[in-house]
């Protein structure tokens, strides 16, 4: 069983507007469905859950209906941190999935990432247990403590974005998730799933993300998500992207025929 757990929190104050950021519609649809219809639309993905402010529960289930996302197995109420919300909703997934099913946790205003990016998560929890979904940096990245001066400067060579989806056995995501609850500090300074992981040691395994992968947070991010929009719609309108399509379902082919 794969299980997609989306995150959908927000409150949109850095975009400045007057709804939760994932429910601004883009292209006549909201950024929440882009997201939600990228897992519906994946042959690998079985099931998805859906964590959120409790006040929007009844609008994202009539959205995911009128959009057809059949796979949406439940919208659970968020708690007190997005990793709170993560963590209900990992909760629930347990309840109703065997416990050696793969999750992949995934933000809800992410709507970019690709369908080859989803099938390499999967395959590297079944390899490695997990897969951290990350670009290679193409600027320098600096450390600094005081936010003046720069205390660290990683080579760039070695320097790597995490994006999502990040994925795991739902019993080991389950188990890292616990293991940090009974912690007096809890979930501060543990932004995602990766930062739990290695505070508890475990050493995560790194796959490639797309470029396009943004995160919607900030109006710039709402434009360039419409750029990416555009320059999609213009790869299927001239068949730009069957190849690789193609391409794609021969890998898959192959690996299944392998495993057989």
């Amino acid at each position: 069983m794969n299980i997609a757990i989306i995150f959908a929190g927000g409150s949109g104050v850095r975009m400045g507007a007057g709804i939760p950021k994932q429910f601004l519609e883009i292209n006549g649809k909201p950024i929440l469905i882009h997201t939600l219809q990228l897992f519906q639309d994946h042959d690998e993905i079985d099931r998805i859950y859906l964590a959120m402010n409790k006040e929007y529960i009844d609008y994202a289930e009539a959205l995911a209906q009128e959009y057809y996302i059949d796979k949406l197995a439940a919208v659970v109420p968020g708690g007190e941190t997005a990793q709170d919300s993560i963590y209900n909703a990992l909760v629930r997934a347990r309840e109703e999935n065997p416990e050696d099913s793969i999750v992949l946790i995934h933000d809800g205003v992410r709507p970019c990432v690709e369908y080859d990016v989803i099938s390499e998560n999967i395959e590297s929890v079944k390899t490695y247990g997990s897969a951290i979904t990350s670009t290679l940096c193409y600027e320098t990245i600096l450390v600094s403590h005081d936010g003046r001066k720069v205390d660290e400067l990683p080579l760039r060579s070695e320097s790597y974005a995490a994006q999502a989806p990040q994925s795991f056995y739902l019993k080991d995501i389950l188990d890292a998730h616990e293991k940090i609850r009974v912690r007096e500090n809890r979930y501060e300074n543990m932004v995602d799933a990766c930062t739990i992981y290695r505070a508890l040691g475990r050493q995560p395994h790194i796959v490639p993300g797309n470029r396009g992968n943004i995160k919607v947070t900030t109006p710039e991010d709402v434009y360039m998500f419409r750029a990416l929009l555009q320059y999609r719609e213009n790869e299927q309108a001239f068949g730009l992207t069957q190849p690789d399509r193609i391409a794609s379902k021969m890998r898959r082919y192959r690996r299944r025929k392998e495993q057989a």
